[in-house]
């Protein structure tokens, strides 16, 4: 009886290795294939929809030669189509994670918090002090993956005023992310939330801790840690 209790053990132990080897794999896959949609449309931004103002830029630009008495009424769409044309390039810098592997993730962070502050009306507070060496490049994407998710969560949900962001390395790695918006029960929202499902299982790819605590009109702190300290 003994000697079957124990076989009966290790092959439930066995069993559950092979189904946790099984979700890592699944969860890279579609961590991957996510990667590879997000190239794809920044690709298709910077090419087609960037060539596409362009071209309009360049027929306004004519206008304003054929009819120079309505220069002053063309110059406003010619501003608006160069700050769109900026944006759509901003935002497809932020989708492309080899801007991240080629330039450091605090710049890329930098980057991206004044894109937000410059079309939001939430007030950012951004604090960057670490290592850049110290990241592997899986590490740097998915920080940054994570970093964006948490931010677009809160643009869409939390109807937050302020956000605060600090990143620190010492003595370990620790992104903390914290807003004064609206807040939810963690409890329920968790469970069926894909971006934060998404976010948490992201972060064990790289075997880092994800916590987020949240009340109701208390606003929300995430935090994401590495688990080396």
């Amino acid at each position: 009886c003994v000697l079957l209790v124990k076989l009966y053990i290790k092959k439930i132990k066995e069993h559950n290795l092979k189904e946790i080897e099984f979700q890592k794999a699944l969860t890279t896959t579609v961590v991957e294939t996510q990667e590879q949609v997000l190239q794809n449309i920044s690709q298709d931004l910077h090419d087609d929809a960037g060539q596409q103002l362009t071209a309009i830029n360049f027929q306004l630009e004519n206008l304003k030669l054929d009819f120079p008495d309505n220069i002053q009424n063309i110059e406003p769409i010619s501003k608006s189509l160069v700050n769109l044309s900026n944006s759509i390039r901003a935002i497809s810098h932020s989708l492309n994670n080899q801007l991240v592997l080629q330039q450091d993730l605090k710049k890329v962070i930098q980057t991206e918090v004044e894109r937000l502050q410059k079309n939001t009306k939430i007030v950012f507070t951004l604090k960057i002090d670490y290592t850049e060496n110290e990241l592997q490049n899986d590490e740097k994407i998915i920080i940054y993956r994570i970093f964006q998710e948490a931010i677009n969560n809160c643009l869409k949900h939390a109807k937050a005023t302020q956000i605060s962001i600090e990143i620190t390395s010492k003595p370990y790695f620790n992104m903390t992310i914290v807003d004064n918006g609206k807040g939810f029960n963690t409890s329920k929202k968790l469970e069926n939330s894909f971006g934060l499902i998404s976010m948490k299982h992201r972060a064990a790819l790289i075997n880092y801790n994800l916590t987020i605590s949240s009340e109701e009109v208390k606003g929300t702190t995430l935090q994401l840690t590495s688990q080396k300290g």
